[in-house]
Protein backbone atom coordinates (compact mmCIF):
# COMPACT_ATOMS: atom_id res chain seq x y z
CA UNK A 1 0.00 0.00 0.00
CA UNK A 2 1.73 3.25 -1.39
CA UNK A 3 1.92 6.16 1.28
CA UNK A 4 -0.36 9.59 0.44
CA UNK A 5 1.49 11.98 -1.45
CA UNK A 6 1.94 15.59 0.72
CA UNK A 7 -0.47 18.03 -1.84
CA UNK A 8 1.46 20.82 -3.07
CA UNK A 9 -0.24 23.62 -0.78
CA UNK A 10 -1.07 22.70 2.38
CA UNK A 11 -4.13 24.73 4.29
CA UNK A 12 -3.52 24.88 7.71
CA UNK A 13 -6.00 23.11 10.26
CA UNK A 14 -9.12 25.10 11.15
CA UNK A 15 -8.48 28.19 8.99
CA UNK A 16 -10.92 30.44 7.93
CA UNK A 17 -9.83 33.77 7.21
CA UNK A 18 -6.35 34.80 5.73
CA UNK A 19 -4.84 38.09 5.37
CA UNK A 20 -3.31 38.31 1.93
CA UNK A 21 -0.19 40.58 1.45
CA UNK A 22 -0.27 41.44 -2.20
CA UNK A 23 2.56 42.80 -4.23
CA UNK A 24 0.43 42.94 -7.60
CA UNK A 25 -2.45 41.48 -9.25
CA UNK A 26 -0.93 38.97 -11.82
CA UNK A 27 0.85 37.53 -8.55
CA UNK A 28 -2.41 37.58 -6.18
CA UNK A 29 -5.14 35.42 -9.48
CA UNK A 30 -4.06 31.95 -8.95
CA UNK A 31 -3.60 32.53 -5.39
CA UNK A 32 -7.16 34.21 -4.48
CA UNK A 33 -8.70 31.62 -7.03
CA UNK A 34 -6.97 28.69 -5.00
CA UNK A 35 -8.55 30.05 -1.40
CA UNK A 36 -11.90 30.76 -2.82
CA UNK A 37 -12.15 27.43 -3.62
CA UNK A 38 -10.97 25.93 -1.03
CA UNK A 39 -13.92 28.17 1.33
CA UNK A 40 -11.06 30.28 2.53
CA UNK A 41 -12.20 34.65 3.02
CA UNK A 42 -8.82 36.51 1.67
CA UNK A 43 -8.49 40.28 2.52
CA UNK A 44 -6.30 41.81 0.28
CA UNK A 45 -3.27 43.68 1.91
CA UNK A 46 -1.71 46.34 -1.03
CA UNK A 47 1.91 47.21 1.08
CA UNK A 48 4.60 48.42 -1.35
CA UNK A 49 6.58 51.23 -0.52
CA UNK A 50 9.28 49.86 -2.71
CA UNK A 51 7.32 50.66 -5.62
CA UNK A 52 8.99 53.24 -7.68
CA UNK A 53 8.07 56.05 -9.53
CA UNK A 54 4.92 57.06 -7.51
CA UNK A 55 2.61 56.18 -11.55
CA UNK A 56 3.89 52.73 -11.56
CA UNK A 57 2.73 52.58 -7.99
CA UNK A 58 -0.54 53.91 -8.37
CA UNK A 59 -0.51 51.47 -11.82
CA UNK A 60 -0.42 48.70 -10.05
CA UNK A 61 -2.29 49.33 -7.09
CA UNK A 62 -5.13 50.21 -9.18
CA UNK A 63 -5.02 47.06 -10.81
CA UNK A 64 -4.87 45.11 -7.58
CA UNK A 65 -8.13 46.81 -6.55
CA UNK A 66 -9.83 46.05 -9.81
CA UNK A 67 -8.44 42.48 -9.24
CA UNK A 68 -10.22 42.74 -5.69
CA UNK A 69 -13.29 43.51 -7.02
CA UNK A 70 -13.95 41.52 -9.28
CA UNK A 71 -13.53 38.82 -6.88
CA UNK A 72 -15.75 40.83 -4.08
CA UNK A 73 -13.10 40.55 -1.76
CA UNK A 74 -11.97 43.15 0.98
CA UNK A 75 -9.13 45.32 -0.33
CA UNK A 76 -6.74 47.57 1.86
CA UNK A 77 -4.21 49.79 0.90
CA UNK A 78 -0.78 50.83 2.92
CA UNK A 79 0.89 53.81 3.18
CA UNK A 80 3.34 54.45 0.09
CA UNK A 81 6.25 56.40 2.07
CA UNK A 82 8.78 55.36 -0.28
CA UNK A 83 11.43 57.57 1.25
CA UNK A 84 10.96 55.60 4.87
CA UNK A 85 11.60 52.77 2.37
CA UNK A 86 14.92 53.84 0.92
CA UNK A 87 16.23 55.18 4.66
CA UNK A 88 15.36 51.06 5.72
CA UNK A 89 17.78 49.72 2.40
CA UNK A 90 20.76 52.28 2.87
CA UNK A 91 23.83 50.92 2.14
CA UNK A 92 22.28 48.18 -0.15
CA UNK A 93 21.50 49.99 -2.97
CA UNK A 94 24.38 48.16 -5.41
CA UNK A 95 22.83 44.95 -4.03
CA UNK A 96 22.26 42.26 -6.59
CA UNK A 97 18.57 40.96 -6.50
CA UNK A 98 17.67 38.47 -3.59
CA UNK A 99 20.62 39.81 -1.51
CA UNK A 100 20.79 42.39 2.00
CA UNK A 101 18.25 44.57 0.28
CA UNK A 102 15.18 42.61 -0.61
CA UNK A 103 15.31 40.88 2.99
CA UNK A 104 15.51 44.14 4.19
CA UNK A 105 12.28 45.06 1.61
CA UNK A 106 10.85 41.74 2.89
CA UNK A 107 11.35 42.47 6.50
CA UNK A 108 9.55 45.37 6.12
CA UNK A 109 6.77 44.54 4.25
CA UNK A 110 6.23 41.28 6.52
CA UNK A 111 5.57 43.28 9.47
CA UNK A 112 3.48 45.54 8.34
CA UNK A 113 1.16 42.78 7.31
CA UNK A 114 1.33 40.75 10.63
CA UNK A 115 0.66 44.32 12.25
CA UNK A 116 -2.75 44.68 9.81
CA UNK A 117 -3.59 41.04 10.45
CA UNK A 118 -3.64 41.57 14.16
CA UNK A 119 -5.51 45.11 13.55
CA UNK A 120 -8.10 43.23 11.61
CA UNK A 121 -8.37 39.77 14.26
CA UNK A 122 -6.92 37.75 11.59
CA UNK A 123 -4.67 35.32 12.89
CA UNK A 124 -2.87 34.27 9.88
CA UNK A 125 -1.07 36.05 6.74
CA UNK A 126 1.14 34.81 3.91
CA UNK A 127 2.06 36.96 1.12
CA UNK A 128 2.12 36.96 -2.98
CA UNK A 129 5.68 37.37 -3.12
CA UNK A 130 6.13 33.56 -2.02
CA UNK A 131 4.79 33.27 -6.11
CA UNK A 132 7.16 34.71 -8.29
CA UNK A 133 9.82 32.90 -9.44
CA UNK A 134 12.33 35.78 -9.19
CA UNK A 135 12.25 35.43 -5.56
CA UNK A 136 14.28 33.64 -3.48
CA UNK A 137 11.74 31.58 -1.70
CA UNK A 138 13.89 31.45 1.96
CA UNK A 139 14.32 35.44 2.10
CA UNK A 140 10.56 35.06 1.99
CA UNK A 141 9.61 32.89 4.35
CA UNK A 142 12.20 34.26 7.15
CA UNK A 143 10.88 37.62 6.77
CA UNK A 144 7.31 36.10 7.64
CA UNK A 145 8.52 33.83 10.42
CA UNK A 146 10.55 36.98 11.99
CA UNK A 147 7.04 39.50 11.64
CA UNK A 148 5.48 36.42 13.20
CA UNK A 149 7.70 36.49 16.26
CA UNK A 150 7.20 40.45 16.58
CA UNK A 151 3.69 40.32 16.52
CA UNK A 152 1.53 38.75 19.17
CA UNK A 153 -1.44 36.59 17.95
CA UNK A 154 0.02 36.11 14.18
CA UNK A 155 0.94 33.23 12.22
CA UNK A 156 2.78 33.71 9.04
CA UNK A 157 1.34 31.18 6.20
CA UNK A 158 4.83 29.50 4.65
CA UNK A 159 3.53 28.04 1.48
CA UNK A 160 5.61 27.94 -1.99
CA UNK A 161 2.47 29.41 -3.85
CA UNK A 162 4.13 28.56 -7.67
CA UNK A 163 3.20 24.88 -6.76
CA UNK A 164 -0.05 23.00 -7.35
CA UNK A 165 -0.19 24.40 -11.11
CA UNK A 166 -0.78 27.92 -9.79
CA UNK A 167 1.69 28.96 -12.05
CA UNK A 168 0.48 27.96 -15.32
CA UNK A 169 -3.09 29.48 -13.98
CA UNK A 170 -1.78 32.64 -13.50
CA UNK A 171 -0.56 33.39 -16.74
CA UNK A 172 -4.24 32.34 -17.78
CA UNK A 173 -6.03 34.66 -15.25
CA UNK A 174 -3.73 37.45 -16.27
CA UNK A 175 -4.64 36.90 -19.85
CA UNK A 176 -8.29 36.85 -18.76
CA UNK A 177 -8.14 39.88 -16.56
CA UNK A 178 -5.98 41.89 -19.13
CA UNK A 179 -4.22 42.73 -15.62
CA UNK A 180 -0.79 45.08 -16.13
CA UNK A 181 1.69 42.61 -15.55
CA UNK A 182 4.59 44.67 -14.93
CA UNK A 183 8.47 43.93 -16.14
CA UNK A 184 10.62 44.77 -12.41
CA UNK A 185 10.12 43.80 -9.36
CA UNK A 186 9.58 47.77 -8.05
CA UNK A 187 12.19 49.39 -6.71
CA UNK A 188 14.92 51.78 -8.92
CA UNK A 189 17.05 49.82 -8.39
CA UNK A 190 16.00 46.60 -9.30
CA UNK A 191 15.25 48.76 -12.78
CA UNK A 192 19.14 47.38 -13.40
CA UNK A 193 19.58 44.64 -15.72
CA UNK A 194 22.34 42.79 -15.87
CA UNK A 195 23.46 44.08 -19.01
CA UNK A 196 23.92 47.33 -17.33
CA UNK A 197 27.61 48.48 -16.86
CA UNK A 198 26.34 52.02 -15.73
CA UNK A 199 23.60 52.05 -13.03
CA UNK A 200 21.80 55.24 -14.13
CA UNK A 201 19.21 54.28 -11.56
CA UNK A 202 21.12 55.00 -8.59
CA UNK A 203 21.93 58.05 -6.97
CA UNK A 204 25.18 59.74 -8.13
Amino acid sequence: MSKKSTPAIVKPEGLEKVLLHACCAPCSTAIVEWLKNNSLKPTIFYYNPNIFPKEEYDKRRDESRRHAEMNGIDWIEGEWDHEEWKKAVEGHEHDAERQGRCQICFNLRMKKAAEKAKELGIDTFTTTLASSRWKNLDQVNAAGAKAEAETDGTSFWAQNWRKGGLQERRNTLIKEGNFYNQLYCGCEYSMRTKDDDIDKNLPK
